[in-house]
């Protein structure tokens, strides 16, 4: 299992208290787009949905993992299928992708949307406008090669984006997703608190980060699906969030 260096967590920490009002995009000012409004942007005449779900009626939220595959994710996708639950897997590409093939495969044949969380988890915003392509294009086409569809939605590392990395996904045709709702489940492996942060913090259409790499983040995962379908809440993919609008290439969805 990779465990991101001690360096990594006290810089995301210190991001999360200097930029908690932007979502950690940087720092700066981004435009974002609420799920509630990407379906009012929709053709009013559509009647599309994705499975029985229709989240302009249903209190959906979303359950997202980041920085998989791993030797963890086995157990998740285990758990999901026995609580009937879809969740948006955004990946890793060098070292998870390539080492867990056969788990990205099943994640797309068990009806969870799979996304990139770009090649190697570097920076975008510091990074050239090639050098950023090259960290999207990488995970898209291993993805694609795996699971025959090809993902339309990123979440940027640290959910830092700019106008730059928004133009390279409008030309890939790609959507990036930020959250609403963090157990910073990279700081603690006390499942029964990453449990109580995400049950503290969610609403509708809010959407859940969580990470399958650490330890204690699998066995809360029970836990966050019982105590929030007790509160009426329904679970859906981040795209079945957005319906009946479609994911906008370089658009930023947040709630």
């Amino acid at each position: 299992m990779r465990r991101w260096p001690s360096w990594f967590r006290l810089a995301v920490s210190i991001v999360a208290a200097g930029c908690l009002t932007t979502a950690l995009t940087g720092c700066a000012k981004v435009d974002t787009t609420a799920p509630s409004a990407a379906r009012a942007q929709a053709d009013e005449t559509s009647q599309a949905r994705f499975g029985t779900v229709d989240c302009r009626e249903a209190k959906c939220i979303a359950l997202t993992f980041d920085a998989g595959p791993s030797e963890n994710s086995a157990r998740l996708l285990d758990i999901l299928k026995e609580k009937k639950v879809p969740a948006t897997f955004f990946l890793l590409g060098k070292r998870h992708i390539v080492k867990y093939p056969q788990l990205v495969q099943r994640m797309a044949a068990e009806g969870h949307e799979v996304a990139s969380h770009t090649w190697d988890h570097k920076i975008l915003t510091s990074l050239s406008e090639q050098q950023i392509r090259e960290e999207l294009l990488r995970p898209s086409d291993e993805i694609e090669r795996l699971t025959g569809q090809r993902p339309v939605l990123m979440r940027p590392p640290q959910g830092r984006t700019n106008e730059t990395v928004t133009g390279v996904c409008r030309k890939l045709g790609i959507a990036q997703v930020l959250w609403s709702v963090t157990a910073k489940d990279y700081t603690t492996n006390d499942s029964a608190l990453i449990t109580r942060r995400v049950l503290d913090q969610a609403s509708r259409d809010g959407i859940i980060l969580l990470h399958d790499i650490y330890p204690g983040t699998v066995p809360a995962v029970p836990g966050v699906i019982d105590g929030l379908k007790e509160r009426g809440y329904v679970f859906v993919t981040v795209s079945q969030l957005l319906a009946p609008g479609k994911p906008r290439p370089g658009q930023i969805y947040r709630p």
